[in-house]
């Protein structure tokens, strides 16, 4: 396993960055968080057309680029540091990734080739709210409630774990009501979807969702961890720039003993994090049979040092940190909501133990 990104990845990383940078300033973000949808199909589609993102990590033979997992957290590393208005992750890094484990050949032809041109959104639909009956499904009609479901609002696809199966329903299907949900953080939206008698098609096999979903769920965390540690990571940086700018009693804030030690924590919670996260990343292409515990590793190293790089640049900014106009306040609200999002840090070290011990 190698330690370091290579000169390509490198190199793809600046080019994606840039790319963003000029896609996704703060006053878009703002701008389309205030949208019901929360992002623009148009400017979705143009974004896979000119780049591909959707398509990194889905093989060639359905449409894809045919790359990694750690190429696919790069693309979420770099969005998270920009808080991209867009379906990426729940349509690359949930749907298309539950297609991939749990589809048959022809399942994956049919399906893959239109998130792989971005020409559909998809999301995954597998945790019901507490008060909810377990979704069922019987003779392919599906019945129940999906709470929180990421972009499920928009999707136009959707896959649901019903029982011990997956299943694939349309966006639009009869019976299917799908609620925005109010949230936090209104740069990622969440929806509640109710099924009533909504037409299903299997995914795979039936009654053989245990190991596919159990796979998808530990890439989805090492995913989501990605995306977390590039926040972390902006948030850290932009700290560190209104410190060294801003001046009391004559001299630089960023040179107070108090700002000093604050900086310091934030890098090295920061760079930790992101070593646990670069190195899941590499296991799923390895395929590591450690996955499950590094997974759980990443997602809890992430949850933590997010929360806490959020807690300190706000601290650092003053006042001002958590004002509306001041931009700080969006990576905090959504370090907050990613650090719960698949369970917590605590839950996630509870796993890995769990592994561990078996």
């Amino acid at each position: 396993m190698r330690f370091s990104f290579s000169a390509d990845q490198e190199e793809f990383r600046a080019t994606l960055r840039r790319a963003l940078e000029a896609r996704s300033p703060t006053k878009e973000v703002r701008r389309l968080m205030a949208t019901e949808a929360g992002f623009e199909r148009e400017a979705w589609k143009k974004l896979n057309q000119e780049m591909g993102l959707t398509a990194v990590a889905i093989p060639e033979a359905y449409g894809g680029s045919g790359f990694g997992f750690s190429e696919l957290c790069i693309v979420l590393e770099e969005m998270g540091r920009n808080l991209l208005c867009a379906p990426y992750f729940s349509t690359a890094a949930m749907a298309a990734t539950a297609i991939l484990n749990a589809g048959t050949e022809e399942q994956k032809k049919a399906l893959l080739p239109g998130i792989a041109d971005g020409s559909v959104t998809a999301t995954l639909a597998f945790d019901e709210p507490p008060d909810a009956a377990a979704t069922v499904a019987r003779g392919g009609k599906i019945t129940g409630i999906k709470g929180y479901v990421l972009d499920g609002h928009t999707a136009d696809l959707i896959v649901v774990l019903a029982g011990n199966s997956l299943y694939t329903v349309d966006g639009k299907a009869k019976g299917l009501e799908r609620k925005l949900l109010k949230t936090m953080d209104e740069t990622r939206k969440l929806a509640k979807l109710t099924f009533d008698n909504v037409e299903g098609k299997l995914l795979g096999i039936e009654g053989g969702a245990a190991a596919p979903f159990a796979r998808t769920l530990q890439q989805i965390y090492v995913c989501l961890a990605n995306e977390m540690v590039g926040a972390a990571e902006r948030l850290r940086e932009d700290a560190l720039a209104y410190v060294k700018m801003r001046m009391q009693f004559g001299r630089s804030i960023a040179s107070f003993q108090v700002t000093k030690a604050k900086a310091a924590d934030m890098l090295v919670d920061v760079e930790l994090a992101k070593s646990a996260a670069y190195y899941a990343a590499a296991a799923i292409d390895e395929n590591d049979q450690e996955l499950p515990a590094l997974a759980s590793l990443a997602k809890a190293a992430a949850s933590e040092a997010s929360v806490s790089t959020a807690v300190h640049a706000i601290q650092m900014h003053g006042g001002i940190g958590f004002t509306w106009d001041n931009d700080t306040h969006l990576w905090f609200k959504r370090a907050k909501s990613s650090e719960i999002l698949f369970g917590d840090a605590n839950r996630h070290r509870e796993m890995m133990m769990q592994h561990w011990k078996h």
